[in-house]
């Protein structure tokens, strides 16, 4: 009697460890093949990062210069605003006309790579002058990118692709800012700043 009692144990302990054997490889075989997925899924991610990444370096050189280590672009077009002034209007005809036509290229951008979603950021800037004025140098930059956007809108008829977000900012003078991007030659800062933000370049799975 007790043999078979023993023999009944050995039986059952030898099922139980085989069980468990079994899930542990089934456990094992379905991490593995998930790691698989979720390895070849970051890959694919990396090159459609990459890939993104390099489309909003295709806007056109005759009116966009692009800081790779600020990943914006300088909008080319000198813009000299008289003192505490904002309006596009005030600004002569030629610089008018390639303000619009940087406007159309970034539409033109965004329509090209309808597929991808992007934040727009049009930055103002102001360039540093006398302390009169200097307290109002980021809220004028602010009211000239949106005089800027508001230009493109309303004077050239440029409505933006719908893949695109809009945000309007100002970096005034650059004296709050720690590392701020300013041109050497004072003047040259009453200018735009462009920042392309690709907004799904990474996907859930």
């Amino acid at each position: 009697m007790k043999r078979n009692r023993e023999s009944f144990f050995w039986t059952s302990y030898s099922d139980l460890m085989t069980s468990l054997f079994f899930v542990m490889l089934v456990l094992f075989v379905l991490t593995m093949a998930l790691l698989h997925r979720k390895m070849v899924a970051t890959e694919q991610e990396l090159e459609q990062i990459k890939r993104v990444e390099k489309s909003t370096k295709d806007l056109s050189r005759e009116y966009f210069s692009y800081n790779a280590d600020y990943k914006k672009y300088v909008l080319k077009v000198k813009c000299y605003f008289d003192v505490n002034r904002y309006n596009i209007q005030g600004l002569d005809k030629n610089t008018r006309d390639s303000l619009k036509m940087a406007g159309e290229e970034i539409n033109k951008f965004l329509e090209k790579n309808h597929e991808n979603k992007y934040l727009l950021v049009v930055e103002g800037q102001a360039s540093m002058n006398s302390e009169k004025w200097s307290q109002f140098n980021y809220e004028l930059s602010f009211k000239r990118a949106l005089a800027l956007v508001d230009f493109w809108s309303k004077d050239c008829k440029i409505q933006f692709s719908k893949n695109c977000e809009i945000q309007i900012a100002g970096s005034g003078d650059g004296r709050l800012n720690v590392d701020p991007m300013r041109d050497k030659t004072e003047k040259n800062n009453q200018r735009f700043l462009i920042h392309i933000v690709p907004k799904n370049i990474i996907t859930e799975n």
